[in-house]
This record gives C-alpha cells, structure tokens and sequence, in this order.
C-alpha cells in the first residue's frame, strides 16, 4: 500500500513540473506533430509540439492549449489558422521556442488567441524567440493580459487585419541580452492596437512601408531608429506618439519620415507629438498633428519635402518644443524648408551608416 502511495505522489509531483513549466494548470496532454501530420483540430488542454519545417494547418476551438514550433534551425515552419479560438489562462497560446523563420498566417476567417492572467517569462499571446511573420486574408484578435506578440528577433507584418488589446506592449521585439536585434516592420495589413504600455516598441528599428495602422497607447510608436516610408497611420498617445530613445548601440535615435500619412492626437501634458533624443528627418508623405508640443528633438532637423500640420495650421517648419537648447535659448531651434539645418545638436547615423561602422 505504501509502495502504490509513493507512486502515485511521484506522479503528481511530475505532472506539477510540467505544469509550471508551461505555466498551465489544466494542461495534461502534448502530442507531437510531424511533416506527415499537417492538419489538426485543437483540443481543449492538449498542447502541440511541431518539431520539422512544414506548413500546418489548425481549427477548432480550445482552451489551455499551447502550439510550440521547436524545430532545427535552419526549420522555416508556417502556421495556418482557420477558424482557430485559443482561451488560456497564463501560456502563450503560440511559443516559438526554435526555427529559423515562422509564419502565422490566416485563412479568409476569423480567429483569436487569449490569454487571462500575466506570464513572467513568456509573457505574449504569442511568442517567439526567433523571426515571427504574419500574413494571410483573415482576421486575428489578440487579448493579452501581457505583451500581444513578443518576440527576440525580428517581427514582420505583411497581410491580414490584426487587432490587439494589451496590458503591455501591443508589439514588442526585444531580447535583453542583445541591444543589436529586435525589429518590427510593417508592410501591408491592417493593424489595430490598444495597449495600456506602447502600441509598438522596439530595440533597434521600427519600418513602416504600407498597410493601415491604428494605434490608441500611452507611446505609440517606440524604437531607436523609426523610419516611416508609407501607410495610413493614426495615432492616438497619452504619452509621445512617436519616441527615438537610445535603446540600441547599433542606431542613433532618429525619426525619418519619407512617405505616408500621418495623424497624431496627443494627450494633455508634458506629451509630444514626435521625440527624438538625436534626429527628425521629413523627406516627405503628410503629418497632421494635434498637440500642445508637436516636435521635441535633441539633435538635428530636416525638412526636405512632404506636408506638416501642426494643430490643424501647415507649416514648413520644425519647431523644437525642448527646454534650454544649443543655443540656450527656451527652443532648441528649427529644421527648415528645404534642406533647412536643424540647430539642436550633431547629426546621426542612419541605420546603413550605422551598420557600415
């Protein structure tokens, strides 16, 4: 009788390990899927393991499940979500533990992904300790009690309409033992984001080159080099709309804004509409801010073309909102049009000089 008790604690004490680990309390299944099985339907508590590169296709509606692409990595995997609805308590409901690209993509329906209370580590709806691309026709909503979409590398939206509401970050690309990676781009889709931190937060850079995006955050935008080639923009911050901070030593803090457009709405109190600790290039596209200080750099500004509104007057000028510029003087001083020369400070590197040196 003993012997049969022991065995029985053993084998709670092993399903607990198991259990924090995935951060799970109702998980007690893991199947492992393989190239020869790329279709399945999701079941409550029963987590998936892909372990070789492949596309896998998922539907169904689960809850306490975690899908987990830990592959080789030179693995590229794709994820297909069709019809999907993943409710959990504290684990991602997808974890990138290992691969060399994943992709989530979705079919022409709807799909989500929850996640109720704060994970300490993997602390995303989804994430993903490598390169993260999501495209695809559908729908996917994201609810995050953390992070919506973390990841270490790079992550890359190219399609789909993506709708995030955060306790943190909507997106956020980090890795805190490497200040030289950590990126977002965007290049198609349709992104809204509600987040309690930033909407969007980066190490290193943060490109925009098309798509619609539509961010309510207290910072919206946030990376050390942000450059903005196109897209339909909207950006509502109780903080600054967008930040350059000096997060990476790979970049100088730079916002450069070559094409697209623009809207910014800022808060009440000591906000800006774009801050820069180094540079503001405008070389074009339109920006349309409301504010009570709409500029605030602390190196140099440049207009070169485009369209700037600054609480609903245009103007062809950047005006420095700072405190006690270079020249000590209460405004920093102005980049004017064209090719005006910005007084605020020395000039940066721009991501290809940086990565030159």
């Amino acid at each position: 009788m003993m012997k049969k008790r022991t065995m029985i604690l053993a084998s709670v004490l092993l399903l607990g390990t198991l259990t924090a680990c995935t951060g799970k309390q109702e998980s007690t299944e893991s199947t492992t899927i393989s190239e020869s099985q790329q279709s399945y339907t999701l079941q409550d508590g029963e987590d998936i393991t892909i372990t070789s590169a492949g596309t896998y296709e998922f539907t169904g509606e689960a809850k306490n499940v975690t899908i987990t692409i830990k592959a080789d990595e030179t693995d590229e995997v794709e994820l297909v979500l069709d019809s999907v609805s993943i409710a959990n308590d504290e684990a991602p409901a997808v974890y990138v533990a290992s691969a060399d690209k994943v992709s989530i993509t979705t079919t022409d329906t709807q799909n989500s992904l929850q996640v109720s209370e704060e994970n300490d580590q993997l602390d995303a709806a989804i994430y993903s300790e490598d390169d993260l691309e999501l495209n695809g026709d559908g729908t996917l909503t994201i609810t995050s009690a953390s992070h919506g979409i973390s990841v270490k590398d790079s992550l890359n939206i190219t399609g789909g309409n993506i709708n995030i509401t955060a306790s943190k970050d909507g997106l956020h690309a980090e890795d805190n033992d490497d200040d030289t990676v950590g990126s977002v781009s965007v290049s198609g889709g349709a992104v809204n984001i509600t987040a309690e931190d930033d909407g969007i937060h980066a190490t290193t850079t943060v490109e925009i080159d098309g798509g619609t995006i539509d961010l309510t955050a207290a910072e919206c935008v946030e990376g050390t080099y942000i450059k903005i080639n196109g897209g339909d923009i909207t950006i509502n911050a109780s903080d600054d709309g967008i930040n350059a901070s000096q997060k990476s030593s790979a970049y100088t803090p730079t916002v450069e804004i070559n094409d697209g457009s623009l809207k910014i709405t800022m808060g009440a109190g000591d906000t800006d509409g774009i801050d820069s600790n180094g540079n503001i290039y405008v070389n074009g596209g339109t920006i349309d801010i409301t504010g009570q200080s709409t500029f605030d750099y602390d190196g140099e500004a440049k207009v070169t073309g485009g369209t700037i509104i600054e609480n609903g007057t245009e103007t062809n000028t950047i005006t420095n909102q700072s405190f006690g510029g270079p020249d000590g003087a209460q405004n920093g001083g102005e980049g004017r049009f064209p090719n005006g020369d910005g007084n605020g400070g020395p000039g940066g590197m721009r991501p290809e000089e940086s990565k030159a040196n």
